[in-house]
């Protein structure tokens, strides 16, 4: 935090808005984030070509250790795997990481492909549904969920719009994976999913693409977003025989602190039930599609569920886009374990 405002009183020296920059920094709740670069080095900006070959080199460096944990933690080997779902919203490659990762690192030349690049934070909600799709739909199936989201490649000294500001002290970089099983596994047996676009709002979150790369957009009323998308949390909850103010647990994308403040609020759930989520943006930061996982991640090192508790997992993003998926704490579980 106190770097994060460092920087800002750097980039913004002598403009009026300093002020409100300095005061959405500190409102973010953002203790502690992780940056693949020097800030120096983000401040300096050295352009959009260098910035990619940034996120190359970065994302090949750094995804192979989490693959290999997740695999362990699944019990499972590369050619256990079926399907690679990979997802990133911060850099570009052709072919995807996928093509890399089956080369490098032992994969099946038959292993599926699915790259998700433009969900934003909403697409690791989205990764896991597509992976329990695919569960569903090839019974027995593994697959494999890795998110590389270097966000400080897409910081922009100069701009100095509200959404920039807010993101100057929001978002954090974070590689992450995790592994849906087809059967057995512990962990979420996933249950049902559902994805869910508020009409009209497809520019409320948004990249402009310049020749200096990604530039963040991020509309006013995105904050409020959580009044309209609750009801239909409950009502998916409710489709699935749940009451959603009851869930044992639950993995929420940490988007900022009102985001979550409001989401409880108007599901009528206590705050610390959202602690993992809490814990990760305090640690971490926004880590877009890498949020749920790391939430994930520590549902599991906590205190292990009982067998049978019920929970939810939910990612917002770009669209305005939900992704919900509902499941119970399971040992030895079914079709899509996660």
């Amino acid at each position: 935090m106190e770097e994060t405002l460092d920087l800002a009183e750097r980039a913004h020296a002598g403009k009026p808005q300093l002020s409100l920059a300095r005061r959405l920094i500190q409102n973010t709740g953002v203790q502690k984030r992780h940056v693949v670069r020097p800030i120096e080095e983000t401040l300096r900006h050295p352009g959009f070509e260098e910035r990619n070959s940034v996120y190359e080199v970065e994302s090949k460096k750094r995804t192979p250790e989490v693959i290999e944990q997740a695999l362990a933690n699944a019990n499972l080997a590369t050619h256990d795997i079926d399907a690679i779902i990979y997802v990133s919203c911060t850099g570009f490659l052709m072919p995807s990481l996928t093509a890399w990762l089956i080369n490098t690192m032992g994969f099946r030349t038959d292993t599926r492909q699915i790259p998700i690049a433009q969900l934003g934070c909403a697409a690791g909600g989205a990764a896991i549904n597509r992976a329990y799709d695919f569960c569903a739909a090839h019974p027995e199936s593994n697959v494999l969920i890795v998110s590389c989201e270097l966000c400080s490649l897409c910081y922009q000294p100069d701009d100095d719009d509200v959404g920039s500001l807010l993101s100057d002290g929001l978002f954090g970089d974070a590689v992450a994976a995790a592994v849906v099983r087809g059967s057995g596994g512990m962990g979420v047996e996933l249950e049902r999913n559902a994805s869910y676009l508020i009409p009209d709002t497809e520019d409320w979150i948004s990249y402009a693409v310049r020749d200096t790369g990604f530039h963040f957009r991020l509309d006013r009323r995105v904050p409020g977003t959580m009044e309209p998308l609750a009801p239909v949390l409950n009502e998916f909850a409710a489709g699935h025989g749940w009451d959603v103010r009851k869930l044992d647990f639950y993995v929420i994308h940490a988007g900022g602190p009102r985001i979550l403040d409001d989401l409880g609020e108007f599901l009528g759930v206590d705050r610390k039930m959202f602690r993992h989520s809490w814990a990760t943006l305090v640690d971490f930061g926004n880590v877009a599609s890498a949020v749920v996982l790391d939430a994930l991640r520590r549902l599991f090192e906590e205190d292990a569920p009982s067998v049978g508790a019920s929970g939810m997992i939910a990612g917002f993003g770009p669209g305005i886009t939900a992704e919900m998926a509902v499941g119970r704490w399971s040992v030895g579980g079914a079709q899509g374990s996660l």
